[in-house]
C-alpha cells in the first residue's frame, strides 16, 4: 500500500457500515479460522512466503471469506480485483484478464482475482478462468457458501485448493464485538458503550456464527441508544440492555442458558418427548432450543444417542435417519438444515421403541466387572502360526456357513458364562422378528448344552 492509499483508508467515510470498518487489515487482526491462519498454518505460511495459490474458500456467511482474500492481497502487495458472480459475466472476466496483463507488463504486479459467490457462475463463465489460472496470469480466490463439488466445474477445482472455513464460535464473535465497542478509530469506542451479558448472548445467538450479522445488529442498537441519549449517571456510559436489542432487532430472546439449568431442562424435555412418542412436543422443544441459540450439532448428537438407546433394533433405520440429519445440517447449516433435524425428531418420536440395546450394555458391563477378563475359548481363537495350532487354537471350530441356515449350536462365550442371556428383544417393531429368530437359536443351543452336560456326567 502506498502513502496515498494509506491516507485514503485512514480518512475513509465514517458512514460505512460498522462491519465494513471493522474488517481486519492483517492476519494478526483476523479472528477465527486458526486451522488455516494460525502460526505455521497453510494460509499464513503462503502469505509469509508470498507464494499464494489459487483457492476456493468454502464456508457459511460471515465467517471471513472476503476479509481473508483482502488480507492476502494486501500482505502480498498484489493487484486485487473483486467481482461478484451475481453481477458479472464473460465480458467482465475479459476486462479483468486485460487488466491483469497490464499490471504484469507495466508494474510487474501479480493479480489476485476474488470472485464472490463463484458458484453462481455458469459452466461457460467458469471455463473462461481456466487458461489464465493455469498460466499464472491470475491467482483466483473464489468464495462460496455452497459445496464446490456440486457447484464448481471439476477442471477449475483441479486447479484450485478448496479451503474449508468454519462458522465463528461464540468466543470469537465475542472478541470481535468487544473490539468494535472499544476501538475508537474504526469502531464505537468514542461513544462509551457497554453491552450487558444477556444482551451479548442474545446478539451472538441470533447471529448464528455470522459476524457481519452480529456487527450490523450491534450498530443498529447502538444508533438507537445514542439517539435516545440513555446514559448511566454522570459517567455517560451508554449501556446496551437485552430490551434494547429486542426493540431494535425485533426479535425476542427466548429464556435459555446454555451452561445452566435451563439447558438441561430443555434437552431433558426433548428426550422424554421423543421417548414418549409425542412428535408435537418433540418438534416444540427442538425448535425452541434452535431458536434460542443451542448448538444444533449438540441436539443432533443427542438424537443419534437416542436412536440406539430408546429405539435400537425395533427400527434399525432410526440410527441412519439421525446420522443423516446431522450430516444434512453440516452440509446446509441454518436455516435449511433445521428442517432435516426436525424430520429426524419426528421420525424418532413415531418409531417403535425399545431400550434392549441400552439394557444389554448395562448388563454386560456389570458382568465384566464381576467376572473380570476371562480367557477366550480355544475353539474360537485365531491360529495364524503352527505353534498356536499345536496348542489347540481354533480346534473344533465350526464354520457356520457350512451348516443349514448358517447356524450351528456352538458356544461363543467363556465356559463360566455359557448359557447367560444379555440381549432380550421386545415384541415391538423389527425386534419382534429378531425375538422369534433368537428364541429358536437359543432353544437349539440350550438343547445342545444339555446333551453335552449329559454326556459329560455319564462319563
Amino acid at each position: 500500500m502506498d502513502l496515498f492509499e494509506y491516507h485514503a483508508e485512514k480518512d475513509a467515510d465514517r458512514s460505512r457500515p460498522l462491519a465494513e470498518r471493522m474488517r481486519p487489515r492483517c492476519l494478526d487482526e483476523f479472528v477465527g479460522q486458526k486451522h488455516i491462519t494460525g502460526m505455521g498454518a497453510l494460509i499464513r505460511h503462503a502469505v509469509e512466503e508470498d507464494r499464494i495459490f489459487s483457492m476456493i474458500l468454502w464456508g457459511p456467511p460471515g465467517c471471513g471469506k472476503t476479509t481473508l482474500a483482502s488480507i492476502i492481497a494486501r500482505e502480498t502487495r498484489s493487484h486485487f480485483i473483486r467481482i461478484s458472480a451475481v453481477l458479472s459475466g464473460v465480458k467482465a472476466i475479459k476486462t479483468v484478464i486485460e487488466d491483469a496483463e497490464r499490471q504484469r507488463t507495466l508494474y510487474r504486479k501479480k493479480t489476485i482475482l476474488f470472485v464472490d459467490e463463484i458458484h453462481r457462475f455458469n459452466k461457460a463463465q467458469q471455463d473462461a478462468f481456466l487458461q489464465h489460472v493455469e498460466s499464472g496470469l491470475i491467482t483466483l480466490i473464489g468464495a462460496t457458501t455452497e459445496n464446490p463439488s456440486f457447484e464448481v466445474i471439476p477442471a477449475l477445482i483441479s486447479r484450485c485448493r478448496v479451503i474449508v472455513l468454519n462458522p465463528l464460535s461464540q468466543e470469537e464473535i465475542t472478541i470481535i464485538l468487544q473490539k468494535a465497542l472499544t476501538e475508537e478509530e474504526r469502531g464505537l469506542g468514542k461513544n462509551r458503550l457497554v453491552i450487558e451479558k444477556d444482551a451479548l448472548n442474545h446478539l451472538i445467538a441470533i447471529s448464528d456464527g455470522d459476524v457481519r450479522t452480529a456487527l450490523n445488529g450491534l450498530e443498529i442498537t447502538a444508533s438507537l441508544i445514542l439517539s435516545g441519549k440513555e446514559t448511566d449517571g454522570d459517567k455517560e456510559i451508554h449501556r446496551i440492555r437485552l430490551k434494547n436489542l429486542e426493540d431494535s432487532l425485533q426479535q425476542k430472546a427466548l429464556r435459555y442458558d446454555k451452561n445452566g439449568e435451563e439447558h438441561y431442562n430443555l434437552i431433558s424435555a426433548f428426550h422424554k418427548s421423543l421417548r414418549g412418542s409425542d412428535p408435537d412436543a418433540s418438534a416444540y422443544w427442538l425448535m425452541r432450543m434452535i431458536l434460542a441459540g443451542e448448538n444444533p450439532l449438540y441436539i443432533g448428537r443427542r438424537m443419534v444417542r437416542f436412536a440406539s438407546e430408546d429405539i435400537g433394533n425395533a427400527d434399525s433405520n432410526a440410527l441412519n435417519v439421525a446420522l443423516n440429519a446431522v450430516e444434512a445440517f453440516r452440509f446446509m447449516g441454518h436455516p435449511e438444515g433445521d428442517l432435516a433435524l426436525l424430520q429426524a425428531a419426528v421420525y424418532l418420536a413415531t418409531a417403535p421403541k425399545s431400550n434392549s440395546i441400552y439394557r444389554t450394555m448395562n448388563i454386560v458391563e456389570a458382568v465384566l466387572k464381576n467376572s473380570g477378563t476371562l480367557p477366550v475359548p480355544y475353539h474360537i481363537r485365531n491360529a495364524p502360526t503352527p505353534l498356536m495350532k499345536e496348542l489347540g487354537y481354533g480346534r473344533d471350530y465350526k464354520y457356520a456357513h457350512e451348516y443349514k441356515d448358517a447356524f450351528t449350536p456352538q458356544s461363543y462365550l467363556p465356559e463360566e458364562l455359557e448359557g447367560q442371556v444379555y440381549y432380550s428383544p421386545t415384541l415391538r417393531g423389527y425386534e419382534k422378528i429378531i425375538k422369534q429368530r433368537l428364541d429358536k437359536w437359543r432353544s437349539i443351543r440350550e438343547k445342545a448344552r444339555t446333551e453335552k452336560k449329559f454326556r459329560s456326567d455319564k462319563k
